[in-house]
C-alpha cells in the first residue's frame, strides 16, 4: 500500500493496434486508479488500428484530458513504447498492455516501490491469467499458463509472497531517466523488448523487483490455434533476440526448455534414417512427457472444472508450439538480410 505524501507525475503508456476487443476494460480500469489525475499522463500509442480501437481511446480522451492518442506508423510494440517515452511529461513511466486491466492501487504501488526499495530500477507486479470467454478450451488455457508444468520458473505468472529480485517483470515501472541510461527498447525486437531491456538493467547493476500489494490481470488468447499461433511467435523470437543482441544472456535458460523437448522428440525420428533403435529414444521420450501431462492435467481436473482432453490439448499445444517456433527461428537465420 502507498504511503506516499508527494507524488510524482507519471506517464502511463499503452501499445495498441486492433484491440477493440479488450481496451474498453483496459481504459476503465486505468481510469479507477487511485493515484491524483492531475500527475497522470495516459499515452495510447496505436499502430494505425483499422478496428474501434481508436474511436475507443478518443472517446475516452474527450471526457478526460490527461489521456493522449498517439500514432505509431511502424506498428510494432518497441517503436510504440519508445515514442510514447519521448513525448512522455512524466518522470516515472508505467508500462501497461490493451490485453490487461489493473486494479485501483496497481500505479501507486508501483510508484512507492520504486521510489523506496533499494537500486529499484524496475518494479512489476503478479500477472493473473484470465480470458474474457469461459468454454474449455480458454479455462484450459488459463489453467496451463497459470502452472509451472507451463510456463516454468516464471515467477510473476506464479505469484509472490513477499517481495523479491528477479530477472523480469510483466509490464513494468521505471523513471524516465533510467530508460534513456539503458537505452530504451530494441526496436528490432518484435518480441521480447522488455526481457532484453531487463537484463541490460541488471547488467549495468540495477535491481528488478516483483512486489505482491498489486497485481495486473492478462487477457490470454482464448483458443488453442491462437495460442499456438503466439506461442509459435515467442518460441521463433527467442532465437532472433539472441541472433539481433549478439547476447545469449538477453533471455533465460527456461525460455529454451520448449526447443529441448522438441529436438528430444525430433531427432531421434530422425536418427532412425541410421537406426531403429534411435526411434526407441523418441518414444521413451514421448512415453515420459504424456506420462507428465496426464499427471499434472489430472490434478488441475480434481481442483477445477475443466476436461481433461483439454488441458493436455492445452499443454501439448503450448509446448510443441513454442519448441517448434524456436527450431523455425534457428532455420531461418541464414535468411536473414544483414
Amino acid at each position: 500500500m502507498s504511503t506516499m505524501t508527494s507524488y510524482p507525475i507519471v506517464s502511463i503508456i499503452c501499445p495498441t493496434y486492433n484491440e477493440e476487443q479488450y481496451i474498453s476494460k483496459c481504459v476503465s480500469s486505468i481510469l479507477q486508479q487511485d493515484y491524483p489525475g492531475d500527475k497522470l499522463e495516459i499515452l495510447f500509442v496505436d499502430g494505425l488500428s483499422s478496428d474501434a480501437t481508436r474511436d475507443i481511446i478518443l472517446s475516452a480522451a474527450k471526457k478526460h484530458t490527461y489521456i493522449r492518442l498517439i500514432d505509431n506508423p511502424y506498428r510494432h510494440v518497441p517503436y510504440a513504447l519508445n515514442i510514447g517515452i519521448e513525448h512522455a511529461v512524466g518522470e516515472i513511466i508505467v508500462r501497461i498492455d490493451a490485453h490487461a486491466s489493473f486494479p485501483t492501487n496497481y500505479v501507486s504501488t508501483l510508484v512507492h516501490y520504486l521510489r523506496t526499495l533499494p537500486e529499484a530500477q524496475n518494479v512489476g507486479a503478479p500477472c493473473v491469467t484470465k480470458t474474457l470467454g469461459d468454454t474449455n478450451q480458454a479455462k484450459a488455457i488459463v489453467a496451463v499458463l497459470s502452472n509451472k508444468f507451463g510456463v516454468g520458473n516464471s515467477t510473476f505468472r506464479l505469484g509472490v509472497e513477499e517481495t523479491q529480485t528477479v530477472d523480469t517483470v510483466p509490464f513494468g515501472c521505471w523513471k524516465k531517466e533510467t530508460l534513456r541510461q539503458v537505452g530504451m527498447f530494441d526496436t528490432r525486437l518484435t518480441r521480447n523488448q522488455d526481457i532484453e531491456l531487463n537484463k541490460r538493467i541488471l547488467k549495468s547493476g540495477g535491481k528488478i523487483y516483483l512486489v505482491p500489494d498489486t497485481y495486473c490481470t492478462y487477457y490470454a488468447r482464448e483458443t488453442f490455434k491462437n495460442l499456438a499461433k503466439n506461442n509459435f511467435n515467442n518460441g521463433k523470437w527467442n532465437i532472433l533476440t539472441i541472433y539481433y543482441t549478439k547476447e545469449i544472456a538477453s533471455l533465460s535458460i527456461r525460455h529454451f526448455i520448449p526447443l529441448l523437448f522438441f529436438l528430444s522428440l525430433s531427432l531421434p525420428m530422425l536418427g532412425m534414417i541410421v537406426s531403429p533403435y534411435f526411434g526407441i529414444l523418441s518414444a521413451l521420450s514421448l512415453f515420459c512427457y504424456c506420462i507428465l501431462i496426464s499427471v499434472v492435467s489430472w490434478q488441475i481436473k480434481k481442483q477445477q472444472d475443466i476436461t481433461f482432453l483439454s488441458l493436455i490439448i492445452a499443454f501439448i499445444t503450448l509446448h510443441l508450439s513454442y519448441g517448434l517456433g524456436s527450431l523455425i527461428g534457428i532455420l531461418s537465420l541464414p535468411f536473414i538480410k544483414k
